[in-house]
């Protein structure tokens, strides 16, 4: 029984040698206080986050999926959105290979600004992909509709409302960025990340 055991061991690490292993440098941009940093947390803890806490600077948060093409690492950098880090977000953009871009539903301000965090990655990293996402689609008081949201169409990217407390969307903006860096739409994930049970319900 004991050397059965050994055996299957042996499998189990030789087919973890084998699985394939991506790694990317995921830059996620947008206003201050729109949800990026729970957004990914959500996918590190699965849970959602209630206390706002600023980030200062950038915070790298490592991601890992597995995928029908191997386990997919993304390195996550988490940018603040003020202006006090100014000339320093050029050097958290530097070897970027795809870029989020968020802005929050309640907050229209926040989509204004987005053709200029879509201008100011591209200086740095030209032509990566990119996702833009609308976030806080829960909300009762959202201000932007969805027929208002044009920026995507004209830069021919893609766009997902997504919503933290009731992972609406939640793994499509991941999984749209593993697709374009591996060049394959066949691409899903073998195990979906584990979410904790959503606290809203997004309606239709």
């Amino acid at each position: 029984m004991e050397k059965e055991k050994e055996k299957e061991i042996e499998k189990e690490i030789e087919k973890e040698k084998e699985t394939p292993i991506h790694q990317f440098k995921v830059t996620i941009i947008g206003d201050n206080g729109i949800g990026k940093t729970t957004f990914v947390n959500r996918h590190i803890q699965g849970k959602y986050e209630k206390t706002y806490k600023a980030t200062v600077g950038a915070e790298l948060l490592p991601l890992s999926f597995s995928t029908s093409a191997g386990i997919v690492i993304l390195n996550v950098w988490d940018i603040a959105g003020g202006e006090k880090i100014g000339g320093f977000r050029d050097a958290f953009y530097l070897n970027s290979n795809a870029a989020i871009i968020m802005f929050d539903l309640t907050r229209t301000q926040t989509y204004n600004n987005v053709e200029g965090w879509y201008k100011d990655i591209n200086r740095v990293c030209e032509n990566i992909p990119v996702v833009l996402l609308g976030n806080k689609c829960d909300c009762l008081v959202r201000k932007i509709k969805t027929e208002q949201i044009v920026f995507h169409q004209k830069k021919n990217i893609p766009y997902y409302d997504v919503s933290a407390k009731a992972n609406h969307n939640f793994n499509e903006a991941f999984l749209s960025v593993i697709r374009t860096l591996l060049n394959d739409d066949s691409i899903h994930f073998t195990i979906p990340p584990k979410l904790h049970t959503p606290t809203v319900v997004v309606k239709k």
